[in-house]
C-alpha cells in the first residue's frame, strides 16, 4: 500500500508533532509556574501556549541573534521557549482583565476581589 520511503516519512511526520505536543506542554507547565496568580485554562490551552511560546521566544532570539539556529529543544531554547510562553500568559491575562478592571466611583483602580466583595455587601444591603 505504502512504499517505503512514504512510511518514513510519515513516521518522521508522527515523531515531529509528538515531540512539538510534549515539549509545549512542559513549556506551558514552566511558564505557568513562573507567573503567579490563577491559571487560565485547561491542559489544552496549556499546550497550545507552550507551542506558541516556542514559536514566538525562538523566532525572536533567532530574529535579534544574527546567524544563529535555534532549536527549540536544547537548553537556550527552551529558556527562549519559556520566555515566549510567559509573554503570551502575560498579554492573555492582561487582555482577558485578571489584572485590571475599569474604575468606580473615581477611584483608580480595583482589584478584582476587591469589587466582588464590595458587590456582594451592597447587594447584601438592599435586601
Amino acid at each position: 500500500m505504502f512504499d517505503e520511503n512514504m512510511t518514513r516519512i510519515l513516521q518522521e511526520a508522527v515523531n515531529e508533532m509528538l515531540v512539538w505536543v510534549g515539549f509545549g506542554t512542559l513549556v506551558g507547565l514552566a511558564a505557568k509556574a513562573i507567573m503567579p496568580g490563577k491559571d487560565p485554562g485547561g491542559a489544552v490551552a496549556t499546550m497550545l501556549m507552550g507551542i506558541g511560546g516556542s514559536v514566538v521566544g525562538c523566532g525572536t532570539l533567532m530574529f535579534f541573534w544574527d546567524g544563529a539556529r535555534v532549536t527549540p529543544i536544547s537548553s537556550i531554547g527552551f529558556l527562549a521557549a519559556t520566555g515566549g510562553a510567559f509573554i503570551l500568559l502575560f498579554f492573555y491575562r492582561m487582555l482577558a482583565g485578571s489584572f485590571f478592571t475599569e474604575a468606580e466611583d473615581g477611584e483608580r483602580w480595583l482589584h478584582r476581589r476587591r469589587r466582588r466583595r464590595r458587590a456582594r455587601g451592597l447587594a447584601d444591603e438592599t435586601y
